[in-house]
This record gives C-alpha cells, sequence and structure tokens, in this order.
C-alpha cells in the first residue's frame, strides 16, 4: 500500500530542514529559526509527527568510533518465497543488532542487509552464526565498504 504524501507548505519545509540539520533544537529554538511563535511551531511539529512525516529523532552514531571496522551489504536469496517463510527471516533479522538495514529487494536476491562487524574474522563468525542460520537461507553473497563516499542520509524534501 503506498502512503499517501503529505502536503507541505514553506514553514512545514522550513521546520524539517532545521530539524534535520539538529534534531536536538528546542521548541523555543526552533520557532525562531523558522519565524513563529512557540505554540504554533509546536502544533505544526506535532502535526508532522501525527501524519508520518517525522518518524523518530535519534543521535546518528560513528560505527568505526564505535569498534566497527566492517561494514558489509549482503544479497540473500531465499529457498522458499512463500510469504510465511519471507516473514520468519524478515522477523529473525529484526533480532540481530549488527543488521543496520534490511530490504527487500527485486532481481536476483530476495534481500539486502547492511550489517557491521569489529573486523573481517567477526564477520566471519557473525556470518556463520547468524546469517547462515536464518530461515530458508539458499544464497549469500556478501560485498564489503572499502570508502563511504555518501553516508545514509534523510530524502531531499519535495519542492514547494
Amino acid at each position: 500500500m503506498i502512503s499517501p504524501k503529505v502536503k507541505l507548505d514553506r514553514i512545514d519545509r522550513k521546520i524539517l530542514e532545521e530539524l534535520q540539520a539538529d534534531a536536538r533544537l528546542s521548541s523555543a529554538e526552533l520557532a525562531e529559526r523558522v519565524a513563529l511563535t512557540a505554540s504554533p511551531c509546536w502544533r505544526r511539529v506535532k502535526r508532522l509527527e501525527s501524519a508520518g512525516v517525522i518518524c523518530g529523532y535519534q543521535a546518528r552514531l560513528d560505527s568505526r568510533k564505535l569498534g566497527y571496522q566492517v561494514t558489509a551489504f549482503i544479497h540473500i536469496s531465499l529457498d522458499k518465497n512463500h510469504t510465511q517463510y519471507v516473514h520468519e527471516f524478515e522477523q529473525a533479522v529484526l533480532a540481530i543488532p549488527q543488521v543496520l538495514a534490511c530490504h527487500r529487494i527485486s532481481g536476483r536476491y530476495d534481500h539486502q542487509l547492511t550489517v557491521v562487524a569489529e573486523d573481517l574474522e567477526a564477520y566471519g563468525l557473525f556470518a556463520e552464526k547468524f546469517i547462515n542460520g536464518l530461515p530458508s537461507v539458499k544464497e549469500v553473497y556478501t560485498s564489503f565498504v572499502l570508502k563511504e563516499v555518501k553516508a545514509p542520509a534523510n530524502p531531499p524534501l519535495p519542492p514547494g
């Protein structure tokens, strides 16, 4: 099911730009930056949250500073594509903390995972213990990140 597009006016876009740049802004600071008083600004933020445009606030962490020197993209084919098996696979993936992202994709593979590991040896143990043990896994293809050129980011705001 496709979600309906939310209409954003100039002020909504400005609020989103400011929160993307610094989600730690106080309500008063945000209101000042978008040239509103605090109450109307707060109501707009709450409306954007309720509409699902703002779906959370979180700190971005540097995985390398936390000891994760390896980032890998893992493409996985399932041997059983029945809804039940796909659901079991996806539920199992949700329980693995090292999996930063999981996407069901089109093409040769069924899913793409983004994972982190301390080093190549740790990745090998992780793959053996977790990836190879996931339900219905038929084929695994792994690519390692050599250099991060652009980090994951929010989507661009639609033109006004």
